[in-house]
C-alpha cells in the first residue's frame, strides 16, 4: 500500500497492512514509554515526601485520581471527534500530547508539576480508544478478537521492554526515565505525521461531533442494548481490578519483599513478556476455538486467581508463578471488546470506544484511591492486623463478581454465538 503524505491524508475504505503495523508500533511506544516511568514514579514521589510510603501511596493514588478524571471529561469527546472528522487527527495529537506531558514530569521541581502533566496526558492521552475504534473501521465483526488481542500484545512488548529499562536508568537518575519516555512519545507522534492514512471514509463518519460529546450523554450508547449494558457492567468490574496494578505494583513490591527498582522493571518486564505471548498468538485461535462467551469466562476465571495469588504470595518468586494466570486474564478484555463493537454500527465506533474509555477513566478515578488507601491502613502501624495483601484480595472479589455477572449476561447463545445476525445500534443524531 503506498504511504499517504501529512499533506495530503486521503480516507481509505481500507487501509492495509502497513496502516495496522503503525498501530501496533504506536501502541508499542506508547506503553514502552509507560514502563519506563512505572518503577521510578513512586520513588520520585517518596523524594518529594521525604521518602514516606505510606503518604507516597496516598499521593500515587490522587495522581491517578486526576489524570482519571481527565480522561472521563474527555474521552467522549475526542472519540465523538474521531467519528465527526476522522481517527488520523485524534491519534497524532494524543501522541503528542504526551511527549509533552513526560517533558513536565522530566522538570518537575514539584509535585504540583507532576499534576498538571498529568492533566496534559488525561486530556490528551486517547489513543488507545481511537486505536481499538481504527481497528473496527478495517475489520470485519467476526474477526475484530484477533487484531484487538494484537494490540493488547503490542502494549505488552512495550511493558517488556520499558520497565527493565526504566529500572536500570532510573537507578542512576530518577529523571532519566521521563526524558527517555518523552523522546519516544515525540518520535511516534512525527512517524504517525508522515504515514499514518486516515481509515474512516467521509461518507461513514458521523454528522455530528456533539450528541455524545460529554462524560455522560456517551454513556447512554452502553444502555442501547442489554447485552451491551451488561457487557459494560463487566468491563467496569474488570477495570476496576486492573487499577491495582498500575497504582500499587511498586509500592507493594518494595514494602512487602524490599525489592530494588530494578527488581521491580525487571517483574514488570516479565508481566509484558507473558501477556504479548498470551495477547499476540493465543488470543486469535482461542477465541476462534471456543467462541467469545467462553474466551470471557476463562480470562476472568484466570484474573481472578492471578490476583488471590498475589495477596497470598509470601515471598517475592512466588509472583512470578502467579503471573502467568494475569496474562491468561488478557484472553477476556479482545472477546468482551469484539461482542461489544458488533453492537454498534460504523459512524459511532468511536463514540463506543470513547464511552468505554469513560468507564475505564471512572474506575481509574476510583481505583488507585482505593487501592491505595486500602493499602495505606493494611501496612498502618496502628492497624490491628498487617495485611500487605489487601488490595489484591479486593482486586480478586472484584473479578470473582464480574465472572458471575458475565456468566449470566452472556447465558443466551444467540445473543454470544452469532452477534453479527443482530441489528447494529445507530447513535447517529440525524437518525
Amino acid at each position: 500500500m503506498a504511504k499517504t503524505t501529512a499533506r495530503t491524508p486521503q480516507p481509505s475504505s481500507g487501509p492495509g497492512n502497513a496502516a495496522f503495523v503503525f498501530i501496533l508500533v504506536m501502541v508499542g511506544l506508547d506503553f514502552l514509554a509507560f514502563g519506563l516511568i512505572a518503577p521510578v514514579m513512586p520513588d520520585l514521589i517518596r523524594q518529594f515526601e521525604g521518602g514516606d510510603f505510606a503518604r507516597a501511596s496516598d499521593i500515587t493514588g490522587y495522581l491517578l485520581l486526576v489524570w482519571n478524571a481527565m480522561q472521563f471529561l474527555f474521552s467522549p469527546i475526542l472519540g465523538a471527534w474521531s467519528d465527526r472528522f476522522g481517527r488520523r487527527p485524534i491519534i497524532l495529537l494524543s501522541c503528542f500530547g504526551l511527549g509533552i506531558d513526560y517533558i513536565f514530569m522530566a522538570l518537575a521541581p514539584t509535585l504540583g508539576w507532576l499534576f498538571v502533566g498529568r492533566i496534559i496526558s488525561g486530556i490528551t492521552a486517547s489513543n488507545i480508544s481511537t486505536a481499538y475504534a481504527y481497528v473496527t473501521d478495517v475489520t470485519p465483526p467476526e474477526k475484530r478478537a484477533k487484531p484487538f488481542g494484537y494490540i493488547s500484545a503490542a502494549f505488552g512488548l512495550g511493558f517488556v521492554i520499558g520497565p527493565a529499562v526504566g529500572g536500570y536508568l532510573g537507578n542512576s537518575n530518577l529523571r532519566a526515565p521521563f526524558w527517555a519516555a518523552a523522546v519516544l512519545s515525540l518520535i511516534n507522534s512525527l512517524y504517525g505525521f508522515f504515514v499514518l492514512p486516515e481509515s474512516l471514509p467521509k461518507e461513514k463518519r458521523a454528522k455530528s461531533a456533539w450528541r455524545m460529546a460529554n462524560p455522560l450523554g456517551s454513556l447512554k450508547l452502553l444502555r442501547s442494548h442489554p447485552v451491551l449494558a451488561g457487557l459494560a457492567t463487566v468491563v467496569m468490574l474488570y477495570y476496576l481490578a486492573h487499577a491495582s496494578l498500575p497504582s500499587m505494583w511498586a509500592l507493594y513490591t518494595e514494602e512487602r519483599y524490599g525489592w530494588s527498582r530494578r527488581d521491580v522493571g525487571l517483574s514488570l518486564a516479565v508481566v509484558g513478556v507473558c501477556a504479548s505471548i498470551i495477547s499476540g498468538v493465543l488470543v486469535g485461535p482461542f477465541v476462534k476455538r471456543f467462541g467469545e462467551r467462553r474466551s470471557v469466562l476463562f480470562g476472568l476465571l484466570c484474573g481472578t486467581l492471578g490476583f488471590a495469588g498475589f495477596a497470598l504470595a509470601a515471598s517475592g518468586w512466588m509472583l512470578y508463578a502467579v503471573i502467568p494466570f494475569i496474562a491468561l486474564w488478557g484472553i477476556a478484555a479482545p472477546a468482551i471488546q469484539s461482542l461489544m463493537s458488533r453492537r454498534v454500527d460504523p459512524s459511532s465506533q468511536g463514540k463506543l470506544q470513547g464511552a468505554i474509555n469513560s468507564l475505564r477513566a471512572i474506575t481509574g478515578m476510583a481505583g488507585p484511591v482505593l487501592f491505595t488507601q486500602v493499602f495505606a491502613l493494611a501496612i498502618s502501624p496502628q492497624a490491628r492486623i498487617h495485611v500487605p495483601g489487601a488490595p489484591y484480595y479486593l482486586a480478586a472479589v472484584l473479578l470473582l463478581s464480574s465472572l458471575l455477572l458475565a456468566v449470566y449476561v452472556t447465558r443466551s447463545r444467540a445473543e454470544t454465538i452469532a452477534p453479527q445476525q443482530q441489528p447494529a445500534v445507530s447513535l447517529d443524531p440525524s437518525d
